[in-house]
């Protein structure tokens, strides 16, 4: 893997939460063309890759903003290794159609997610029902992937601590929702594109 380029702040959100098929079977060769990288295979590049020390340990870290560096993911998925100062998140954010993985390799993490599909255009605010909220802590070598059109935030809620964490995208991301919340209302404030983050 290449070195660290200068870092850079970063934003991103996802989309609701699906459940990942098992590699292997008929739901999971549906999840991507032929030859294309799966949530299986995302899922394992991102914990090889987090466990990778002298990686993790090249990351600049700036105590105030998110750092990452790009990387070469498997079978052309988009990849990125992330810094996270105490107290930095994403916000809520989707991925569109892309399949995604995280690991985190230094700290923890939290994940919020929906348990929803929202829909892909024609809305502005949307009034979420009950019990659609998911939250998972991910420690060091903890690890996650989800489907297309996963609705979340991640946070670094340590008051102290740097965390780092590796993700991964198949498709290489089209584009990233962002939104805001309040209670139950979930509202659509920006679209960006990969020139946006790039």
């Amino acid at each position: 893997m290449s070195h660290p380029t200068p870092a850079h702040p970063l934003n991103a959100p996802t989309a609701p939460t699906a459940p990942v098929p098992p590699a292997g079977s008929p739901a999971a060769a549906r999840t991507a063309p032929s030859g294309a990288p799966t949530a299986a295979d995302l899922l394992d590049f991102v914990r090889r890759t987090a466990a990778d020390a002298a990686l993790v340990d090249s990351l600049p870290l700036d105590p105030e903003g998110r750092t990452w560096v790009r990387l070469e993911g498997p079978g052309g998925s988009e990849a990125w290794l992330i810094g996270w100062p105490p107290g930095t998140g994403t916000g809520w954010h989707d991925h569109a159609e892309s399949l995604g993985a995280f690991a985190t390799a230094r700290g923890t993490l939290t994940e919020n997610a929906l348990a929803v599909r929202l829909p892909a255009s024609g809305w502005k605010t949307l009034e979420l029902a009950d019990g659609l909220d998911r939250s998972r802590r991910l420690g060091e070598g903890g690890s996650r992937a989800f489907g297309r059109h996963h609705v979340h935030e991640v946070l670094n809620e340590s008051p102290d601590t740097h965390a780092v964490s590796v993700h991964a995208y198949y498709p290489p991301l089209p584009l990233i929702r962002r939104f805001s919340r309040t209670g139950a209302v979930l509202r659509l404030e920006q679209v960006e594109r990969p020139e946006d983050w790039q």
